[in-house]
């Protein structure tokens, strides 16, 4: 049964800035996500009630788990390995050049154990000059969808069969089939049109049921859709812009969502993290190089 309400608490006396990508890590026990003006990786430990930063060289917009002691993190314009212990990096890809006029945004690793990550216009307004990129494990990367405002809400459904994939500047959500085996996508087609009023979608996640959870970032709030994008839900957030649901804990059930700082008409909105218990669990996230 979905909830009617979330009753959603700090995780943590933090403000983010641009908080976003946050992925459950089941071995760690911890929460990882990312401020992306802050150029920080960060880490929730829910049993320690403890939060630890990262430091990172540029913006870091997503984050992907792997086999071992790593993270993959993209940067503004790379993708690389990063150990937490020691702060060394390893380049893996690098999706567009210095010519192009976007960043990278949102990103996760697939049921194929690919990353994709997308790319967005760097500046406003918003141009269609973003795309959203499957990076193999030795580093071969390639373009699967073009012509992108703001590459957001990647998400996968419990089958491993549909990928869920957003424009937040678009305005649409759609869902793909998808091949777990090649990470070949088709069959493009809307799921639903979030208005600005209703809430842009930025990120997104999938529960067991294989409803998409999707951040209505300008409408402070969280659409949930089921697979044939009828709404089943919209669920207040207690901050202005919410970005990005992540279910975790050791059951799956709990519910963090990041959010940015929003500042107008003289007053200054919070982003932070906040977590939930909630009666609907997530579909687990693959790591890097390690097909589900």
């Amino acid at each position: 049964m979905l909830p009617d309400a979330l009753e959603l608490e700090d995780c943590a006396e933090t403000e983010t800035r641009l908080g976003e990508g946050p992925v459950w890590d089941g071995v760690r026990e911890v929460l990882w996500f990312v401020d992306i003006l802050d150029q920080t990786v960060l880490s929730w430990d829910p049993a320690a009630a403890h939060l630890r930063r990262y430091p990172m060289p540029d913006l870091v917009t997503s984050i992907g788990l792997t086999s071992d002691e790593r993270l993959l993190v993209s940067l503004r314009k790379t993708v690389c390995f990063f150990t937490p212990a020691t702060g060394v990096f390893e380049h893996l890809a690098t999706p567009e050049g210095e010519d192009v006029p976007n960043r990278l945004n949102d990103g996760k690793v697939g049921p194929d154990g690919a990353f994709w990550v997308g790319s967005m216009h760097a500046t406003r307004p918003t141009r269609p000059t973003g795309a959203l990129f499957r990076i193999s494990p030795d580093g071969d990367c390639r373009r699967v969808i073009a012509d992108i405002h703001v590459s957001n809400g990647l998400a996968w459904s419990p089958d491993n069969r549909t990928m869920y994939h957003a424009d937040s500047r678009a305005t649409f959500i759609k869902a793909w089939d998808f091949d777990p085996c090649t990470g070949n996508i088709a069959n493009g087609r809307i799921l639903a049109t979030p208005t600005l009023e209703e809430g842009l979608p930025d990120g997104a996640a999938v529960d067991t049921d294989g409803n998409y959870w999707s951040a209505g970032v300008t409408a402070g709030c969280i659409h949930i859709f089921d697979p044939e994008g009828r709404r089943l839900r919209t669920l207040a957030a207690p901050m202005e812009a919410p970005t990005m649901p992540c279910f975790g804990g050791a059951d799956g059930r709990t519910l963090f969502i990041t959010g940015l700082t929003r500042e107008g008409d003289g007053r200054t909105a919070r982003g932070r993290l906040m977590s939930c218990r909630v009666n609907a669990s997530g579909v687990p996230v693959a790591r890097f190089g390690c097909p589900l």
